[in-house]
């Protein structure tokens, strides 16, 4: 093999991400783009299978995978001192672990499914912020990225307790984003649907009639979102804290307008 016929050597930023929720989705597509630009990322989820697939595709050199609940104590702990062991380091954290297992009326909402959507979406990013802030941000520096939606911005109907915690992560973000500044920077996304498994219900069936009331006249990709972390997590946004991006293709726009 000639020398240009050599596969070009990928780029290495020295740097280190942890990626929550990241064996397909957005997740997935968040750690392909970190792992593009040459940072090495962890991922986490629950399906240690797909996680293995994941690794395979993202690259062994590059990635690894911790499987879990990212809501359970003993996993982040974990994850964090796993990724401390390998690399020595976490310069960014991106909590895109989510779920959202009931849909109806907040009239009928189980206490108990919106704990265990609050622990989850919620309570699991700040545990993880909590740990990546004392393994090595709080000394070091670095940035955290949380995952919110549009849900949390308005009201949502039959999804009101994913909207709820999606609410609570904005807010978690700001307080963050005060606190742990200047070291670390800490910002949330915060999407329209996107076209996942995780989404399929919102759109499966009806995908036309769905994005007809974008203004880009689709849907979200996970690549839309994955380009969105990549520039918040970069030294680009050196000067961006606290701060919620709308990634909605213009959604927003239509509000009032029939």
């Amino acid at each position: 093999m000639t020398q240009q016929q050599q596969p070009a050597e990928r780029p290495d930023s020295g740097r280190v991400a942890l990626v929550t929720g990241a064996s397909r989705g957005i997740g997935y597509a968040i750690a392909e783009a970190l792992v593009a630009r040459g940072d090495r990322v962890c991922i986490t989820g629950r399906n240690e299978d797909a996680l293995k697939a994941a690794v395979e595709q993202l690259g062994a050199d590059r990635a690894m995978a911790v499987p879990g609940k990212a809501h359970d104590p003993e996993h982040q702990a974990a994850v964090v001192d796993r990724i401390m062991e390998v690399h020595g380091r976490i310069d960014h954290l991106v909590n895109n672990a989510g779920t959202n297992p009931v849909f109806g009326p907040m009239a009928d909402l189980d206490l108990g499914v919106a704990r265990k959507v609050y622990e989850t979406n919620v309570l699991s990013a700040l545990g993880l912020a909590q740990r990546t802030w004392a393994a090595w941000q709080k000394e070091n520096g670095g940035s955290i990225l949380n995952m919110a939606s549009i849900a949390g911005v308005s009201a949502s109907p039959f999804i009101g307790a994913y909207g709820m915690s999606k609410a609570a992560m904005i807010n978690l973000t700001q307080q963050l984003a005060h606190e742990f500044a200047p070291r670390v920077r800490v910002n949330v996304l915060v999407p329209a649907v996107v076209k996942t498994r995780f989404a399929t219900a919102l759109y499966e069936g009806r995908e036309e009639d769905a994005a007809a009331r974008y203004p880009m006249g689709r849907l979200g990709a996970p690549e839309d979102i994955a380009g969105a972390a990549t520039f918040l997590t970069s030294d680009e946004a050196g000067w961006i804290t606290g701060q919620s991006l709308v990634v909605d293709g213009g959604l927003a726009l239509n509000a009032g307008v029939e």
